[in-house]
Order: structure tokens, then sequence, then C-alpha cells
């Protein structure tokens, strides 16, 4: 079985917030990261020399805009040229934005379909080559309101259940050599900017979730660890989220 410490992953989306937990907790794993970002330039080179501070060469950023017609197979030629090799593929860049279902925009469809199911398939399939030789693996990050949507967000919605079906056809298509799964966030990292929550609606949020609680960044990489660990799994879909899919 291949070493821990020898294995490479390529995050996207991963400078800030979900994307770094993972990021962070996959090098404290043994992995050698890749980090992908597009604006958070700043971000991912600090986030990396910090990694790299622990451990040399165990992390390079790789930076992208992921509605590139070339970007899957740009970021995955420029991730095994670093490290040569490629066990795990983290499909975590994402946008997040409401959209107003009688003024909606063609524009803002294509950038939600693009970022959140264009651009991991063709990440997926670029990486395929690579990861079928290590019998890896790839994790999509989706939502839990793929399942259950988000009133004002229906283009969003329908992007996340697109990935989900797209984690499930993958996992079909690539099987035996190289599983795809899914981790469903609930409530984790609150949303940023125009789209963010009053503590009021916050509160609410939580008195609705089983669990009474705020889910953390790093139980989502800790899901992705044991999906991607986990040698007899591929095609599930792990919702992550204090069992708020519940109510």
């Amino acid at each position: 079985m291949t070493k821990q410490e020898d294995r490479v992953a390529l995050v996207t989306g991963g400078a800030r917030r979900i994307g770094a937990s993972i990021v962070q907790f996959l090098h404290q794993a043994g992995f050698k990261v890749a980090i992908h970002c597009h604006q958070s330039s700043t971000e991912a080179a600090n986030l990396a020399k910090l990694l790299n501070n622990l451990q040399a060469n165990s992390a390079e950023v790789i930076q992208c805009d992921l509605q590139r017609s070339d970007a899957g197979a740009s970021i995955i030629n420029d991730v095994t040229r670093w490290a040569g090799r490629l066990d795990l593929l983290v499909n975590n860049a994402s946008v997040f934005f409401r959209t107003d279902t009688q003024q909606w925009q063609v524009d803002d469809q294509n950038r939600l379909f693009q970022i959140n199911v264009f651009a991991p398939f063709a990440l997926s399939t670029a990486a395929f080559p690579w990861l079928q030789l290590q019998k890896g693996s790839i994790v999509n990050i989706t939502d839990i309101h793929a399942d259950n949507p988000l009133k004002g967000y229906a283009l969003y919605c329908q992007s996340k259940a697109a990935l989900a079906m797209q984690t499930k056809a993958l996992a079909r298509e690539f099987a035996p050599l190289v599983r795809v799964n899914a981790v469903a966030p609930g409530a984790i990292a609150w949303p940023e900017h125009e789209n963010s929550l009053s503590l009021s609606a916050r509160e609410q949020i939580i008195a609705r979730t089983p669990l009474k609680s705020h889910g953390q960044p790093e139980y989502i990489a800790q899901a992705v660890l044991a999906l991607a660990n986990n040698a007899f799994i591929t095609g599930q879909i792990l919702k992550v989220d204090g069992g708020r899919s519940l109510t």
C-alpha cells in the first residue's frame, strides 16, 4: 500500500475557508498538497509558505480561473509536473450567490454551472489517467441544498444537485480504478459579503439543527480524509450537517 506521506492531493479553492482547512488537514495527515486558487493568491501563497516551513516542497500554489475552457487540463498538468503523481482530487471551489427567478441572468447561470459543475467534470476527467495509476479517488464538495432547495438560490441549488449526480455518474464510469464520493456540508462556514446572514438568521439555522451548533471547517476536512482512506466506498454523498437535513 502507498505510504500516506507519499500521496499527493489537489484541492481547488484551497486558499480560504473550508478549502484551506482541507488543505491543512490533508497536509497534517502526510499528503503533499497542491493549493488551487484564482483571486486568493496572497492567501494561497501564505498557506503554502506555512506548510513548506513544516515540510520542504510539500505544498504548491496553482493559480487558474476555473472559467477558462482549458482549466481542467491546465491545472492537472501543473500539479503532475510539480509532484509527478496525483492520488486525491478535492473539487472544493464553488460560487454561491442569490438569483431572482423572475430576473435571473444567463451570465449568472453560466458562472454557477461552469465553476460548480463543468470545472469539476473537466478536472475529474483530466485527473483520471493519473488517479488510476494510484487507485486514487475524487471527493466533491456539494451542499445539503442539492436535496433541499434554499429559497432565493434556485440556480445555485441546481448546480450543486448536478454535482451530486456527477459524483454518482463518475463513480460508475471510473470504477474499479478510481473512487468518486462527495461531502455535503450544512452550516459550516457562514456566507460572506452580500450573502451574509444576520445574527438572528444564524440563530434560527442553529435552532433547526438537531445538534444545536454551527459546524467547523475541520469537520468537512475529516470527512474528506475518511472518504479518501476507505477503499470500499464510492458513489456516496456524506452529509456533514449536524442533522439539519433531517428537519
